[in-house]
């Protein structure tokens, strides 16, 4: 018999919850190995699944700390796999256990050993006498083991990957929450610069000072911890205030300002009869041609090829996830432009109803190619959008301007 000497952590006391943990455990083992247990099979590697409980460990209710006692219980383990069908039991001693744990103090050690088995990923095997060790037969086999089961471990596998990728999905979504609420407050504080620069409060038009104490009170640092709800909620206010500081300002132009901006950015919308035109579907027509003109399949929907359209927008391409290759490409790239220039979600769901999908995203890709000279891209959309719904929207010239 090979037997360690050792202070148990926790004492021999079998508390109800590693009861209720070792009969669940017994059941599930013998569910899969009766072949009962669907696509599981109960075999997991071992720092694979170590590493996803890492990041999920908020999820389990686990620190840092309680993660390195994991690992460094799974090092007495010798095969990278962990099979949860049957027990894979680990009988350290307490100074090799706190060795391997960073030099964990045994308090500490204890602790985060019952948050283990609170979390349901350990299981205690105690001894009669409540010390770990185990029994090897005459070929040095192990025969019989007390100490920690690893093989809850094995068998939360799933429901851990699981949740690593729940709280990656969050953190993605946090991060683009984040930029969002970065670029809509960047973007309204220069709307309103501009006009207390171009001292348009003082000519009555727009109440400049009141936005101006809206935003501070929606500003301050974007705060890597902040909750999603919390994040959501103000990215949302902050699209409200936009839309009222850019609707204000267009307003507040004259037309002889809007087309000298409109001249600035080489998009001046021009009337022409003979230039195309979209409908609300993204169809062309084009003035004084006849209906039933054979057209080339790649142009019917957008009155220009796709590699010419490449050739005038090539950024839009760096925001295709494996190129373009057709229009939907382009579609869906404009979606990721949407969200990166802070045009809201509101404004393109205009646009797209107004334009149609096609026709849409060719203006996202050209705002997109000249987004250095449009002190406003949703309020430029908007102006665009508003002029396709009253059906005077040509979108040949502003092509033309990118040549």
């Amino acid at each position: 018999m090979e037997k360690f000497a050792t202070t148990p952590f926790g004492g021999a006391r079998l508390t109800a919850r590693n009861f209720a943990l070792r009969t669940d455990l017994e059941r599930r083992q013998s569910r899969l190995r009766d072949g009962e247990g669907g696509t599981a099979t109960g075999q997991t590697e071992k720092y694979r699944i170590i590493r996803a409980l890492s990041e999920a460990r908020t999820v389990w209710n686990l620190s840092d700390r309680a993660i390195a006692v994991l690992e460094a219980l799974a090092s007495f383990h010798h095969d990278r796999q962990l099979d949860g069908r049957a027990p894979i039991i680990v009988f350290p001693s307490n100074a090799e256990l706190s060795l391997r744990a960073r030099g964990m103090s045994p308090a500490t050690l204890r602790r985060h050993l019952a948050s283990l088995v609170e979390a349901g990923l350990i299981l205690r095997r105690d001894s009669a006498n409540g010390k770990r060790y185990c029994r090897r037969d005459d070929h040095g086999d192990i025969e019989t083991a007390f100490g920690f089961d690893l093989a809850p471990l094995a068998l939360r596998a799933e429901d851990i990957l699981a949740s690593a990728a729940m709280v990656r999905d969050a953190a993605r979504r946090i991060s683009r929450l984040r930029g969002e609420i970065t670029l809509h407050l960047r973007d309204i504080a220069k709307t309103i610069n501009a006009a207390f620069i171009e001292a348009r409060a003082e000519r009555g038009v727009g109440p400049w000072q009141g936005f101006a104490e809206r935003l501070r009170d929606l500003s301050g640092r974007v705060q890597r911890n902040g909750t999603e709800e919390a994040l959501s909620a103000r990215r949302d206010a902050l699209v409200r205030l936009r839309a009222e500081v850019e609707t204000t300002y267009l307003d507040a132009l004259t037309d002889d300002e809007m087309s000298a901006s409109d001249r600035h950015s080489e998009r001046h919308i021009q009337n022409s009869e003979s230039e195309l035109l979209f409908d609300k579907a993204g169809e062309r027509v084009e003035s004084g041609s006849d209906i039933g003109e054979p057209i080339a399949p790649e142009r019917t929907s957008t009155g220009i090829a796709l590699r010419d359209f490449l050739t005038l927008c090539p950024d839009i391409a760096d925001y295709a996830r494996g190129g373009v290759s057709r229009w939907q490409d382009v579609i869906a790239a404009a979606e990721v432009v949407r969200s990166m220039l802070g045009i809201s979600p509101s404004a393109w769901a205009a646009a797209r109803s107004a334009m149609g999908e096609i026709a849409a995203a060719i203006v996202m890709a050209a705002i997109l190619q000249r987004s250095a000279a449009i002190r406003s891209p949703g309020g430029y959309l908007r102006n665009l959008t508003a002029r396709a719904e009253q059906g005077r929207f040509l979108i040949a010239p502003m092509l033309k301007a990118l040549r």
